[in-house]
Order: structure tokens, then C-alpha cells, then sequence
């Protein structure tokens, strides 16, 4: 079974030393001799030799669910291979690089199920205006009642409070008055505290510091002063404990007691609105903070808890009982989180939760009642057993409302969701920033380390700051990130873990300039960083948001659930004069002439689909679609997977003069789409309510991705339609979103083009991959088809005709079914090679292949011969790549332009290969891509670089998709070339059926490539 587990172990690394990393092997239940039960564990950190090393668990340690195949972390003392944890020393911390905040753990105390649900169904926490009032005032170091108002006015203008403001329908006076109550109390409490002012040092605290040792009553006495704002909202990431958390405050203080020498300690501030309760939650937090700090800096022992209303200051000591408890508790989250699958019958359900406990006053404010109720009810199906009293009233009124198919559609996808998390977790990994060393990881992309902060920081807006690096040793290329990446840095020898996180927006051949959430100018100048792309730990949570708001009981909810769940049909009206408005008549039936599409969506009252096949103008389609919309007055929501998707259609209403307010960071958006965003209308200066809802309400026209759609905007505006974009590429679970707030919805798109990505092959399976757009499908009375192209030549539509659409797709004019590559240097090219090869079949080929009346050619490399090569980073074809940079160069050669040529392989490191060789400016405009990259574009001329080729044909999955292979072939307008092993193409049941149909027809060309044809060709120079 190790041998077994190791396997399984591919992503976990173990290490010995401070970060220890240890597999556990064996679990025992133990009665010691005092009668007391232990739990024994035989555990390992290497994977490669024998050594095996054992830790007993006790007094209350016992209990914790550790299992065999876990990692684990152990701190404290090991004496000749054997770790003791007790009561007074030591930690084991189950599953360490499954950092949870203490904002969670805090909330499991009195309720773990809360605390797993919290983890799931993620809540988004608004940050309080009078915490930010507070924080600026530290970091200038002036609590003055005149600054005070000056910021608590600068916040009420804020972007991020008027948005809040706006969700919450209140008003800036309402705003104004509550955040009054407050400020007077700030200047008092730096009055008291801060060590600039004269009355500081004068509050009597209690205090006892571990460190301290035994102390009487009169000697824990003493009084604290700030001496310094360290930081505000201190990011600390921390893999020894399995922690991670912000700090409200980070602060320098020094206690002063009666004849003892001040001590200096660097401690966690925690803020608080509410009333000063100092609740047990309160305060656990505030340990968690001691304990995440003490990993980074010198244990600060104690946090304070600062009350805003009253300006009462609590010290909190993180002693090692309170720690060692809050530990136990991570640890059974942990062990919650972390086994959220069982397997049953060789398949994967979701696990029970934690028992649901009987406390009405706990469940009456939960934030995850709904969530609770849903779960038991879908997942759990036995609520009685579950449950440690009455089953609770809530359960039935929180979810009466659902059926049994809402709770299957509910289960299904949250299983599929689950599985598709473990598996983005295992491959994105974001515990590599701290398992591997910035070497390591830069092996394998995603990382550069070794970089130093070069010239000042910048401010570009509150709370964002640009950074420019520079490598510490000479200039090696800074391979492995790209601008636009999400990244988060931290020091090169990762103790300072997630100082920053950010984006990418400049990248030179020494340098990586990026936009940062903080100001990193404090560290010495020689500090060294190393940046990591980090995909956010957001995982899946807009999925399982969206499917949350699904099961609320609302009337949007419920429609939906028909509509999509029962699957109950679309409606449609009659006539399309009870829908236009008299004014619009003959603009709108202008617009429509022929276009059945379009009236379609027009008599809808619930959806319509439109199937958008290759080359037939999807985004034109639409764009006339918003225009007619418009024309009627009726408010568009437009939506779309990416952001490149949603400017396409928006640019296209540009020319038209329509108006739209385009939601989203400025730097994801076209540059011609900018003054469009609310970002550059909000730079005109928007100081009040009234001009926010102005700019909300203005548009008709409102666009977003579909992850767009927790905007504030959404809190209160609903759109007569929504139309989204991509939708045949699109989980179910995110297309949702945009839907909660419409009408109506028009989905566009074509399931016989790419599927949405789904990496975990169960869930795969199950059906992760079926969009909404396919489940809606089945109503053919909601579907219409766009089947009139005006990209591909007619040979190379017959190609997908024969695949995918069954003589459907027909061109739009005899120009675009006769267009052909013009070459105008190709006979000279003829000429050179003809002087150069003696054989003529080496010359022949070239031939082949660069003759524009036949648009299609396949070149079998079989005979050459080209095998495949596998390596650790992925499949290439180094012969194919070479293939390709002579047939790019001789089509240059030939007059082509480079912009004109787009290549695709399947493996993204047959595209490194291939991009290797085509270095220089000649090659600067070609496009080197997977098929993904392609989706709703196109290029004169494609070659497409088929890689696999070998003999006993281990088959992947990539080559038997049909419609990967159907958006490949359909980005060609003039020319089609492939590169492939025929015999080993063969065995895909969807390359099979091209080749049989390219050996049939004869204005298709299929050339056999002589033995070292790649090695025949003059070395072309251009």
C-alpha cells in the first residue's frame, strides 16, 4: 500500500527543519500505563529513503482525526526520533498547507458545521468605513480630530464606500451620522495610547506575558503605549500552523511596569465595531494573530482587542492552553475541508458535515442557514441522525421550498464542483510558493525569484501600487510569467510569505513591472523577492455561489429553477406588435429584414438559444441584436466568458453610436473600450451618491463577464435581457450568474465548438462539461441556427461539414467559397528549391503544400519518420516543429505576411518547441497556440501540428475530442495544412473520420512526406 500511496503522493513534498512536512504511515490507539488513551503514529519525512521516525499524541491530543495517509506538521521537541505532544508543548497541525483564516476557526467554536459551510460557500466581507478611518490615521501617525474628519470625509467620497452605500440603499447622511458616533472616541483612544501624546501611558491594563513568569496581582499591573504603526492590513500566509489572516493593525508597543524595564513587542491590533463584548470569538482571533505573527517575527505573546465605540483596549494573551485548543479546532476543520469526498462503490459523494448543533440563537443570525438546511436535506437525506437534539425547525422553513429534483440538481453539482476544486488545487498548487525553493519552481514555470525592488514606488490609486523588479544576478530571461498574471510575492526564503498580492502589467527582458495591493518600500534595499503566479485561492466559489442563490426562496430563484432545473418550456408571444414600441417600428423592422434570429428573441418571454456555427458572424449577430434592443428601449445586460469576447461586441456598438457602461478592471479591458468603463466615468469626478446612481442607471446597455456579476450594480438594477456570450463554453454553475438579474436571456453559442474545461476526469463523467446552453438545448422551439459563413473557402467548410454539421453550413457568397492564398513570390520560391534539391520528391511536397487551389493538405510524416517525445513537462514532436518553421518560412519566402499564419498544437510544449524556432522579427506577427487561445477568431492560413506519433499508440485525450478538432480545422479562411502521423491519427475515432474523408475527395490533397524530408530543405533564410 506505500508503494500505492506514493504515487498517489505525485504533488506532496515532505521535509524535515522548521517547515517540516511528515506523511503519516501508521495510526494506533494506545492505553499508556496510567490508563489514559494515546494515539501513536509512525511517520516519515522523505520519500525516498527508510527512516521512519514516531510521534505520541496525549492529554486531549488524542482526539485528533488524524489518518494514514495525512501530512502533517509537527512543532516542538524530537529526541532521537520521537516526537512527544502534551499538554504543555508541542503542536501537530493536520493538513498544514490548508491555510484557514481565523475569522473561520473563530466562527467554528461554537459551531463546526459553520465553519466548513463558511469554507464552501465563501461570504464576501465588506470592510467597515470606520476601520479604514482608523487605519489611515495610524499609518500617518495623526489622530487629530481635523484629520480624522478628513479622512472619515475622503472615505465617504471613496469609491468602494459609495458602492457600499449604494448596495445598501443608504444615504450619505445616514453614512455620515454613523461614522460621526465614532470619531470623536478615535482621537481619545490615541489620546490614551499613542505615545506622542502627553496623557499617554497613564491607563492602568492587566498583563501577564508567558515570558513574564510568575507575577502577583500588583506586578501584572502596568500601562502600554504605541510606538509605532507598523503596518495595516499585514497579509500573513502561515504554513507552519495552517493559518492565514490579515491584521487589522500591526503595531509597535511598549509595556511598562513598576520597576522593571519596558519591554518592546511587535503585536496584532484587532478592530471592532459592535458593542465590547470581548466574546470568546473576539479574542480567538486575536491568539491566532499571536501565533501567525510569532512565525514571522519575534513572539509578540499577546494581541489587544480595540473596541471603536468605546475606545476600550483589551490585552489578549496567546498563551499555549488558548493556542493548543485553536489548534484542535483548525485541525478537525481541516480534517472537514480536507475530506469533503468518500468514495462508495469505487464512486465519489460528498461527506457529511459536522453534526448541526441545537442553538436557536446560534442559527437565528448564521449566515449559512440557508446553505445548512440545503446540505441536510440534499446530501445528508437523514436529518435526525445528524443532529444532537430536535432536528431543527429551521431545516424544514429554510428549505420546504425546494423539491427533490432542486436538491439533486443542488447534490450533483456541488459534488462535480468539489472534485474539479481538489484537482485545480493539486495542479495550481499555491502551497509550491512555500514548498519549493524560487529555483525549483521556476523550473517549472510560474515563478521568478531572485529580484530586487528597482527605483520608487508609485501610487497608482488607493490602495494600489506599482512595483518594478530587476533580477539580482545579470539578466537570464525572465521566462514564466506573462503581464496580466495574478501574482503574489514574497522574500526568497519564504518567511515572509504573501507580503503582496497583485497583477502583472510589464515584463522586459530583466525586469517584471506589477501592480501590488501594498507599498513594499519599507524593506531594506536589499531585500530579495520572488513572485509567484498565484490563480487566487477563489477556486470554485463563484460556481457554488451562484448554485447557493439558486435554492434561495425568491421569485427570481424559483423561475429559474423551473426554467432550468425542471426544465419546463420556454413561452413565446404571438405577434410583434404587442412588444415594439410605436416610436421603434420602422428602425427595428429595418434592422430585421431577414434576420429570423432576431424575432425570435424579440416574441421570447423566457430564453432563446442561438447556435452560432463557424465563420457565421456570432458577434455581428449579436451586436445587431443589442442595437434592436436598444432601439426599444429595453435595458441589455451583456455577458461573456472572457473579457477579449465581450469587447469584440462592444466595439462593434461603438460604430453604431450606442452608449454602454463597460463593469471591470481597466487593465482586462480593450484600450479603444476604456472611457466606456466606470473606472475612466468615475475619474470625472463622481463625489456623491446621486452621481453613482446617475452613472448605474444611465446605460441601457450594461456589460460584464460573467464573474462580473458581484458588482454592486447587481444589488438593485434588473435588465429586460441578458445576453451571454461563449455560452456553449461556460459552466452551468457560472452561466447562471448574469441570469439572476434579467428578464429574459439569449444564450449564444455552439456545443460542437469548444465544451467548457473540466481537468477532474470524474467529474468529467458525470457531465461537468455539459453547458448550460446544451441542457437547453433539447427545447428545439427556443433554438435558432446561424448556419451562413462567410470565413472558409468551400473546401475547407466541407471538412467541417463532414465532421460536425452534416452539409449544414453553407457559404454566404460565391467570393468567400472561391477565395484562395495569393502568393505573389511563390514561383520564385519554386525556382530556388528546384536549383537547390536534386530528387524531385523532395521538392514535390513544398509544392503540394503551397498551392493555393488546394486549400486543404495533409502532410503524413510517417515515413520521415517523426516521433513523438514524451518529458515530464508535457508531449512534443521536434521533428513536426521543424516542419513547421520550413513551411512558415517558405510561405513568407512566398509573399505571405506573418500576421496571416496562425499555428495550433494540442500540447502546449509542442508550442515552446515550435516557438523556439521561430525566433527573429520575421516571425514577430505569427501566432504560435492551443486551440482554446483561437476560439472565435481566424487566420488566412493554418497549420496544425497534430504531434502524436508512436507505435503502440498510447492514445491521449486531447486528439479524441471532436469538437477541439472541428474549432481547429475552422479557423482557416484560405489554407488548412496538417502535420501528422497518419497511422498513429488513425486510431482517433475523429481523426479517422477526416482522413477517410480527405482520401475521398479529390480537391484535397494528401501527401506522404518523403524519409527526412525535414532534413532535404535548403536552410531558407529570409
Amino acid at each position: 500500500t506505500v508503494a500505492l500511496l506514493w504515487m498517489f503522493l505525485e504533488h506532496v513534498i515532505l521535509a524535515s527543519g522548521v517547515h517540516n512536512r511528515y506523511w503519516v504511515l501508521d495510526v494506533q490507539d494506545v492505553t499508556s500505563s496510567q490508563s489514559c488513551t494515546e494515539k501513536h503514529l509512525t511517520i516519515t519525512c522523505s520519500k525516498t529513503t527508510q527512516s521512519r521516525e514516531a510521534c505520541i499524541l496525549k492529554d486531549g491530543w488524542e482526539s485528533t482525526p488524524v489518518a494514514v495517509g495525512d501530512v502533517v506538521h509537527l512543532e516542538g521537541r524530537c529526541v532521537s526520533g520521537l516526537w512527544t505532544i502534551d499538554r504543555d508543548s508541542g503542536f501537530l497541525v493536520l493538513l498544514p498547507d490548508l491555510l484557514i483564516s481565523g475569522t473561520s476557526i473563530a466562527s467554528s467554536i461554537r459551531c463546526m458545521r459553520r465553519g466548513v459551510l463558511g469554507e464552501m460557500f465563501k461570504q464576501m466581507l465588506n470592510g467597515t468605513i470606520v476601520h479604514d478611518i482608523f487605519q489611515k490615521a495610524a499609518m500617518s501617525s495623526d489622530f487629530s480630530p481635523k484629520r480624522i474628519q478628513t479622512f472619515a470625509a475622503e472615505a465617504l467620497r471613496s469609491p468602494n464606500y459609495l458602492g457600499q452605500m449604494y448596495s445598501l440603499k443608504l444615504t450619505q447622511a445616514d453614512m455620515r451620522q454613523e461614522v460621526e458616533e465614532y470619531l470623536t472616541t478615535l482621537s481619545e483612544w490615541a489620546k490614551h495610547y499613542v505615545h506622542t501624546s502627553p496623557q499617554a501611558g497613564q491607563k492602568q491594563l492587566t498583563l501577564k506575558l508567558p515570558s513574564d513568569g510568575a507575577l502577583s496581582k500588583q506586578d501584572a499591573t502596568c500601562s502600554m503605549t504605541v510606538t509605532d504603526f507598523v503596518d495595516i492590513e499585514e497579509n500573513i500566509w502561515c504554513p507552519r500552523f495552517g493559518l492565514k489572516g490579515k491584521i487589522d493593525v500591526t503595531a509597535g508597543v511598549r509595556i511598562h511596569r513598576r520597576g522593571r524595564k519596558p519591554t518592546e513587542r511587535i503585536v496584532p491590533l484587532e478592530l471592532k465595531t459592535g458593542k465590547e463584548s470581548n466574546s470568546i470569538e473576539h479574542r480567538s482571533q486575536v491568539i491566532l494573530y499571536t501565533l501567525m505573527s510569532s512565525a514571522r517575527r519575534c513572539d509578540p505573546e499577546a494581541g489587544f482587542l480595540v473596541y471603536l465605540k468605546t475606545g476600550s483596549l483589551h490585552p489578549v494573551v496567546g498563551n499555549h492552553m488558548d493556542r493548543r485548543e485553536l489548534v484542535k479546532i483548525r485541525n478537525s476543520l481541516a480534517h472537514h475541508i480536507g475530506n469533503s469526498l468518500v468514495k462508495v462503490d469505487g464512486r465519489s459523494q460528498m461527506a457529511p458535515l459536522p453534526a448541526i448543533v441545537s442553538d436557536k440563537q446560534a442559527c437565528k443570525y448564521c449566515p449559512q442557514k440557508r446553505n445548512c438546511a440545503v446540505y441536510n436535506r440534499a446530501v445528508e437525506r437523514d436529518p435526525v441522525e445528524n443532529c444532537s437534539e430536535n432536528p431543527q425547525a429551521f431545516v424544514q422553513s429554510e428549505s420546504e421550498h425546494l423539491s427533490h429534483v432542486h436538491l439533486q440538481y443542488f447534490s450533483h453539482w456541488l459534488l462535480l464542483c468539489t472534485l474539479e476544486a481538489l484537482t485545480m488545487e493539486n495542479k495550481g498548487g499555491r502551497h509550491n510558493i512555500w514548498l519549493q525553493t524560487a529555483q525549483q519552481r521556476e523550473k517549472s514555470g510560474g515563478c521568478v525569484g531572485n529580484m530586487q525592488l528597482d527605483r520608487d514606488v508609485s501610487v497608482l490609486s488607493d490602495g494600489v501600487y506599482k512595483h518594478s523588479f530587476v533580477r539580482k544576478e545579470g539578466n537570464q530571461t525572465l521566462t514564466g510569467l506573462i503581464v496580466g498574471n495574478r501574482i503574489v510575492v514574497s522574500d526568497q526564503d519564504s518567511v515572509l510569505i504573501g507580503l503582496a498580492t497583485g497583477y502583472v502589467t510589464e515584463i522586459t527582458i530583466s525586469g517584471v513591472t506589477c501592480s501590488l495591493d501594498k507599498n513594499l518600500s519599507k524593506f531594506s534595499s536589499n531585500t530579495v523577492f520572488r513572485l509567484d503566479q498565484d490563480e487566487g485561492a477563489g477556486g470554485l466559489s463563484t460556481h457554488l455561489g451562484n448554485l447557493s442563490m439558486l435554492m434561495e426562496n425568491t421569485p427570481t430563484s424559483e423561475r429559474l429553477r423551473e426554467l432550468i432545473v425542471e426544465f419546463r418550456p420556454p413561452q413565446f408571444i404571438v405577434s410583434l406588435s404587442s412588444v415594439l414600441p410605436r416610436d421603434a417600428k420602422d428602425t427595428v423592422a429595418n434592422i430585421l429584414k431577414g434576420k429570423q434570429a432576431m424575432k425570435k428573441v424579440l416574441l421570447s418571454q423566457d430564453y432563446t438559444l442561438i447556435v452560432g456555427m463557424p465563420g457565421t458572424g456570432k458577434t455581428t449577430t449579436i451586436c445587431t441584436l443589442v442595437r434592436i434592443l436598444h432601439a426599444c428601449g429595453f435595458s441589455v445586460l451583456l455577458t461573456s466568458y472572457t473579457h477579449s469576447a465581450v469587447d469584440n461586441i462592444l466595439l462593434k456598438l461603438k460604430r453604431f453610436k450606442i452608449g454602454f457602461l463597460r463593469l471591470g478592471r481597466a487593465q482586462k479591458v480593450h484600450h479603444d473600450v476604456l472611457p466606456f468603463t466606470e473606472e475612466s466615468c468615475r475619474a470625472k469626478g463622481i463625489q456623491t451618491l446621486e452621481e453613482l446612481e446617475q452613472l448605474y442607471n444611465k446605460e441601457l446597455i450594461v456589460a460584464t463577464t460573467c464573474m462580473g456579476v458581484k458588482h454592486p450594480i447587481f444589488s438593485r438594477r434588473r435588465f429586460d435581457f441578458c445576453i451571454v456570450d461563449e455560452a456553449s463554453q461556460i459552466s452551468q454553475p457560472v452561466c447562471l450568474g448574469p441570469l439572476f438579474y434579467a428578464q429574459r436571456f439569449v444564450l449564444v453559442g455552439d456545443h460542437q465548438q469548444l465544451p467548457p474545461i473540466v481537468q477532474n476526469a470524474e467529474a468529467r463523467t458525470l457531465g461537468m462539461d455539459e453547458s448550460l446552453f446544451k441542457r437547453l438545448e433539447h427545447h428545439s422551439d427556443a433554438v435558432v441556427q446561424l448556419n451562413v459563413q462567410y470565413r472558409m473557402n468551400s473546401a475547407i467548410m466541407s471538412l467541417s461539414n463532414a465532421l460536425m454539421y452534416e452539409g449544414r453550413l453553407e457559404c454566404g457568397s460565391e467570393r468567400t467559397a472561391n477565395a484562395v492564398l495569393q502568393l505573389p513570390s511563390r514561383a520564385q520560391v519554386e525556382k530556388e528549391l528546384d536549383l537547390y534539391v536534386c530528387q524531385p520528391q523532395y521538392s514535390a511536397w513544398v509544392q503540394a503544400a503551397l498551392e493555393p487551389n488546394s486549400p486543404v493538405c495533409f502532410l503524413d510524416t510517417s515515413e520521415v519518420p517523426a516521433p513523438e517525445t514524451l518529458e515530464k513537462s508535457g508531449i512534443s514532436n521536434h521533428t513536426e516543429a521543424i516542419l513547421v518553421q520550413a513551411l512558415v518560412t517558405l510561405l513568407l519566402k512566398a509573399g505571405c505576411r506573418a500576421s496571416d499564419i496562425g499555428v495550433i498544437a494540442p500540447y502546449r510544449q509542442q508550442l515552446k518547441a515550435i516557438s523556439s524556432l521561430l525566433q527573429g522579427d520575421a516571425f514577430k506577427a505569427l501566432e504560435v497556440n492551443t486551440v482554446d487561445k483561437y476560439q472565435g477568431r481566424d487566420k488566412s492560413i493554418i497549420i496544425v501540428s497534430f504531434v502524436r506519433s508512436n507505435p503502440e499508440g498510447n492514445l491521449g485525450e486531447l486528439l479524441q475530442d471532436w469538437r477541439r478538432l472541428n474549432v481547429a480545422i475552422t479557423r482557416a479562411k484560405h489554407k488548412l495544412l496538417m502535420l501528422g502521423s497518419a497511422p498513429t491519427l488513425r486510431r482517433y475515432a475523429p481523426l479517422e473520420k477526416l482522413l477517410c474523408h480527405l482520401q475521398q475527395e479529390d480537391m484535397i490533397s494528401f501527401t506522404i512526406l518523403p524519409a527526412a524530408a525535414h532534413e532535404a530543405l535548403p536552410g531558407v533564410h529570409l
